[in-house]
């Protein structure tokens, strides 16, 4: 067997057989940060009402609902709930996405497309303004559920275990 759990042991390609495994609840985080060089208040809903941020929690939930149709070989699953947080601290902005399943795999993709969905919609309100807005460090902060257990992030120290997309 291959280390990928996404290659079968002729090294081809496959979805991950999931059919055995019992459906457990699963959560995953992730998060990612915003930059801008100009003031970020410029995401204040417009005069016309409309409001860059809810636009963007918007299509960081659709992005979590869609992830196997953008991401080749993920399980489409049917997902429990989808949060996306938007906040605004000392110039930069933090999204943060957790997403629940009750399902044979995990939802980590999901949280993370939901996540980098989300801060690209920010990045598109700030690049009419400011070319060098993006968003960096898209991470998985932690996971549970499934067969390899809890997963998180600490600070100062690196994963106890690597979440696995087979799991």
């Amino acid at each position: 067997m291959t280390p990928f759990t996404h290659l079968d042991n002729d090294g081809h390609l496959h979805m991950v057989d999931v059919s055995d495994k019992e459906p457990t609840l699963r959560r995953a985080e992730a998060s990612c940060v915003v930059h801008s060089a100009i003031d970020l208040d410029a995401l204040a809903p417009t005069t016309t009402g409309l409001d860059p941020v809810v636009a963007a929690r918007l299509v960081g939930i659709q992005a979590a609902k869609r992830t196997a149709q953008m991401i080749p070989l993920c399980h489409p699953l049917n997902l429990n709930d989808v949060q996306v947080a938007i906040t605004k601290d000392d110039g930069a902005i933090t999204v943060r996405t957790t997403v629940v399943a009750v399902n044979r795999t995990g939802v980590e993709m999901e949280a993370l497309a939901a996540c980098a969905v989300a801060a690209l919609s920010l990045v598109n309100a700030l690049v009419t303004l400011d070319a060098t807005a993006r968003f960096e460090d898209l991470v998985l902060e932690r996971k549970s559920g499934g067969t390899s257990g809890d997963w998180g992030r600490l600070i100062g120290a690196g994963p106890a275990d690597t979440p696995d997309e087979g799991d």
